[in-house]
């Protein structure tokens, strides 16, 4: 066997454009083809200099000869031209790709899942450094480790590649793909100046109130300039963006989970006009409550880049650049809601084994004041004798809240060519990721808002959209203004701070047999910060002096159903609601608890804060070379080692009492919190295996192995405990961290077959497998921390059973309430507020001494699962010759047996995000016209094993939508385009452990855009 030198590719113009536009990474994949024979005297260079590639088929080109000449399995997106990605977003142009989905935030792509692993384990690089991420939660302290590219403008984006098999000199942290966003360089791509307009229509701005929409028509202001100086020495590159955006969401949503039952118990056994009801065996699940909520949201995107870069001779090329993104959205939601007591008076159901409700009826509850008895009204509203309505609330919330997300980053380069032989590189970045709020109320908020005048409520779940009826009091045919109060609230602030300081060195050794020896060292250092606190009045039956204080014309009345007009039956439901100016109404809020204005503000400390530091040492070797086997086998093999310590540190909220604080509501008080600190390491050889060989000049068999690993969430390596602040009847909830956890660890094989038929066209077929180890699960643990004491079960308790409160009765826990606050108010633990217009009265009651303790169960991660993750991934470009006409489509089959049992009631581990995918792109590329139209579909995945705080799966239903895109070029330098996004106006849905148990069904809408690209 003899080595042989790699053959010069055809595919000159590509490789040239590819290494044009390659950073230090991506350079990697097409040693092979830079390596090629030196040029002959005879060629002429400035031929290939003079060429301008562009144009959908260019771009789709490129993208198959990146896919071509690469070493392993690697896909991606080159720019039409640069300054003109293919999609205005960048999850949304990753889709294309075969084996990747995304997930969608306000209707827009923001994560992405590859090969069935989920965002937080795929690294993001720009430009081969690894980028930090940020992100907030609304009601808790962030946990995830993926990159929102809804931050990233695509104007200055020339390419994005995603490895999807692991290599030795690729960073660690990807176990699903390693993904390189890559900019342009001024000393490659020369001289260029060009800047867009674009006019954008997001139709759903058109399904919203009146007071909450925005502009009808938005812009959007782009430009690059990139020139060289200095004999071609010295060059600069300068981008930017500014997107201002206005949009809408609504959702039907039961926002606050669904309860599982085994057949035969529960709820469900107190209706006693049950159609149908789950047997013996069965499980079936009711509903928290049900939600519209309607949401206007505005977004200012601010991108830019300034890369600066010096070649004082041929061998030695610096680079100092620096990237800026910020995203700020400011967000106002109004919503109606109905919250259930578990109390069923009339169900129907679907058959089992996996019970779902296609109705759901509880009756108005009634009081004898006399006996002190509850009991329900018959279907009419209608009260026994001797009993009186208690009308429940209508619920009617509002937010108004802002948050503003921040990306640095400062990086130098310095490549040297010390010999034919050797080339050696410095690379060193500093990067941060910063998210939380940007306005005076918060990350989050809601001012909580009701009408008590809710009688018999049913929802009917037998559609897509869960259609809600309301039976009002006797004589009122609609809810009025003067009925309306404010209730409870809550302020709340998120944050989350990610930073990255890293140092690599790497290098190349060319041997004279013309095999490589690629090698490198790097540390990385990564610090990290979530942190959330919240100020919340749980007064959700009113205070002060209720409706009264009020004035009418703060209210502003509507009927939210018709916001839903893409589902079926929504024109159906009870939709009578009111909105409110959200900073008048908190102002008279204020005013009715006698101006305390820290009620309506979220706290400046955090509660909760965790304080992560990871320091990561790695090293790597990788050898290459291509041997003569009749056929060119290139092959490529290393080893990656990597050192991991973890230093963690959390604030943790020091809890002091429990409080019930309404019929369904619990509170948990915390005093002074305090750090705790815990330590983990861990350390890693990571191996790898490409082989790839030429069968003919157009078939490629490709084969790799290699090993990966992918770094816990930051909650699972929090070095402490905390307890979520909201509780229920039946308990708490907290969680703790593990610093010493260790990594995924995945070994991935992959098969291919390349088969590149003609210019422009190729089929592919490929299978992967991922054995993955260490998968971080939860153990549940029951655990009374703190000796909390909850009233439940305690003396008075006892008493008020003993007394006539009758267990399982309708409105049992307002029965025990009223006999405490009757008996017991103003002793040590009771503090009665008020009366609430339902007559039950208002307040808190303490879990005293000798009550028993409140029982919490602890979410604790675990490496405790391994499985098994394999599929198929299937493409097909073709070109119709000279037509101008072609088309891209793509299938991956992802399979797995981490799936979720709906027919299990316990804690289960299951793998979120795993789902087939497909795309299909038709396009025209002609003279001055471009047209792309393209579908992209994803099947449906499990998203979460938690709905609400219960253990509950929530599967994301297949969804697809229709984008297309239109240009024109007028003339060498101007072009027009349109776009059309979500083009059919698709909506989304999720659901529970049956398809009835809707758990939130989205409608956006379709996006316009309007544009021109002038170039200088």
């Amino acid at each position: 066997m003899k080595t042989i030198k790699a053959a010069p590719k055809r595919r000159l113009l590509t490789s040239a454009l590819l290494i044009a536009l390659a950073p230090p990474l991506a350079a990697q994949t097409v040693a092979q083809d830079t390596t090629a024979a030196p040029q002959a005297a005879s060629e002429e260079p400035a031929e290939m200099e003079a060429i301008v590639v562009t144009g959908i088929r260019a771009s789709l080109e490129s993208s198959m000869n990146l896919k071509r000449d690469a070493q392993g399995i690697v896909d991606g997106i080159v720019a039409e031209d640069i300054g003109k990605f293919p999609d205005t977003n960048l999850a949304e142009s990753l889709q294309r790709i075969s084996g990747v989905s995304i997930d969608r935030s306000m209707g827009e792509g923001s994560r992405v899942t590859v090969r069935g692993v989920g965002p937080d384990f795929n690294l993001v690089l720009l430009n081969g450094r690894q980028m930090p991420a940020s992100s907030i939660e609304a009601t808790n302290a962030s946990n995830s480790r993926a990159f929102d590219f809804a931050n990233l403008a695509s104007e200055s984006i020339s390419g994005v590649e995603v490895y999807k098999t692991s290599r030795a000199a690729t960073p660690t942290g990807g176990i699903g793909a390693t993904i390189n966003i890559k900019t342009a360089r001024p000393l490659d791509s020369g001289p260029l100046a060009s800047v867009g307009l674009k006019a954008v229509h997001d139709a759903s701005v058109d399904n919203l109130p009146g007071p909450m929409r925005g502009d009808s028509w938005t812009g959007e202001l782009s430009g690059i300039f990139s020139d060289t100086f200095a004999d071609g020495r010295v060059g600069i590159a300068l981008s930017g963006s500014y997107q201002d955006r206005d949009f809408g969401y609504n959702e039907a949503a039961v926002g606050g989970g669904w309860y599982a039952f085994p057949g035969g118990t529960g709820p469900v056994a107190v209706a006693g006009n049950a159609t149908n009801p789950p047997g013996e065996g069965d499980v079936y699940s009711i509903p928290q409550n049900l939600i519209y909520a309607v949401n206007g949201v505005s977004r200012q995107r601010t991108n830019g880049q300034a890369t600066l870069q010096w070649a004082p001779t041929d061998r030695v090329t610096a680079t100092l650049d620096y990237t800026y993104a910020e995203n700020r959205i400011q967000a106002r939601r109004h919503e109606l809601s109905t919250w259930f007591n578990q109390a069923a008076s009339e169900t129907a159901w679907t058959d089992g084994p996996v019970a779902g409700p296609t109705s759901y009826t509880e009756y108005a509850g009634c009081f004898n004041p006399a006996t002190e008895q509850w009991t329900a009204s018959d279907r009419n509203n209608v009260c026994p004798a001797g009993f009186e309505p208690r009308w429940g609330d209508l619920a009617m919330a509002g937010s108004l809240n802002a948050t503003k997300n921040e990306n640095k980053s400062l990086g130098f380069n310095l490549a040297w060519e010390l010999s034919d032989q050797l080339d050696l590189e410095f690379d060193y970045h500093r990067s941060s990721a910063e998210s939380g709020a940007d306005g005076p109320y918060g990350s989050n908020n809601v001012i909580g808002t009701a009408a008590f005048v809710r009688g018999v409520t049913n929802v009917d779940f037998s559609g897509d959209f869960p259609v809600l009826s309301v039976l009002l009091p006797p004589g009122m045919s609609s809810v009025g203004a003067d009925q309306m109060m404010v209730t409870g609230s809550s302020f709340r602030n998120s944050y989350m701070k990610s930073e990255v300081d890293q140092g690599q060195v790497r290098g190349r050794f060319s041997f004279d047999n013309y095999s490589q020896l690629d090698f490198g060292v790097a540390y990385t250092e990564v610090q990290n910060r979530t942190a959330y606190n919240f100020t919340q009045r749980d007064d959700w039956g009113g205070f002060g002096g209720g409706a009264a204080d009020y004035a009418d014309d703060i209210w502003i009345g509507d009927d939210i159903s018709r916001y839903f007009d893409q589902f079926p039956g929504s024109g159906n439901a009870f939709g009578a609601f009111y909105l409110f100016d959200f900073a008048r109404l908190r102002e008279a809020a204020i005013a009715a608890r006698g101006g305390d204005a820290a009620a309506y503000l979220p706290p400046d400390d955090f509660s909760t804060d965790r304080r992560t530091t990871e320091k990561s040492k790695s090293a790597f070797v990788q050898w290459s070379n291509t041997f003569d086997l009749g056929m060119p086998l290139n092959v490529a093999v290393g080893v990656r080692y990597e050192e991991t310590e973890v230093i963690s540190s959390a604030l943790v909220p020091i809890a002091t009492g429990l409080l019930w604080t309404g019929n369904n509501e619990f509170s948990v008080q915390f005093g002074e919190p305090d750090f705790t600190t815990l330590r983990g390491e861990y350390d890693y050889w990571l191996p790898s295996v490409d082989l790839g060989l030429e069968i003919t000049d157009e078939m490629i068999l490709r084969a790799s192995y290699g090993h990966s690993i992918g770094r816990p969430q930051w909650n699972h390596i929090q070095g402490g405990q905390t307890l979520d602040s909201f509780a229920a009847y039946e308990g708490g909830t907290g969680s703790q961290g593990d610093p010493g956890l260790k990594p995924l660890e995945s070994k991935n094989f992959d098969l291919s077959f390349e088969w590149y038929y003609g210019e422009g066209s190729y089929v592919s077929a490929g299978w992967f497998r991922k054995d993955i180890d260490n998968y971080i699960g939860t153990s549940v643990v029951e655990i009374s921390p703190f000796d909390l004491r909850t009233p439940v079960g305690g003396a008075w308790f006892n008493e008020a059973v003993a007394n006539g409160c009758v267990q399982g009765s309708i409105d049992f826990r307002g029965c025990v309430r009223s006999y405490i606050f009757e008996n017991y108010a103003g002793t040590p633990g009771v503090v009665q507020t008020g009366v609430g217009t339902d007559g039950q009265p208002l307040g808190t009651i303490a879990g005293m001494p000798g009550d028993p303790l409140a029982v919490f169960r602890v979410t604790v991660p675990v490496n405790k699962e391994s499985s098994q993750l394999d599929g198929w991934e299937l493409n097909v470009q073709h070109m119709f010759g000279d037509s101008g006409f072609g088309m891209s489509a793509n299938y991956t089959i992802v399979d797995s047996d981490l799936t979720y049992d709906d027919h299990n009631l316990g804690d289960q581990f299951a793998l979120v995000g795993l789902s087939d995918s497909a795309n299909l792109v038709a396009f025209y590329d002609q003279g001055p016209w471009q047209i792309r139209a393209a579908y992209n579909w994803r099947d449906e995945f499990l998203s979460s094993t938690f709905d609400s705080w219960r253990p509950n799966p929530v599967y994301v239903e297949a969804y697809g939508q229709v984008d297309v895109n239109v240009s024109y070029q007028v003339s060498e330098r101007l072009s027009l385009h349109a776009e059309a996004i979500n083009l059919t106006d698709e909506t989304m849905r999720s659901h529970g452990r049956n398809e009835r148990q809707v758990f939130y069904a989205t409608q956006t809408g379709p996006r316009y855009m309007l544009g021109l690209r002038y170039r200088f």
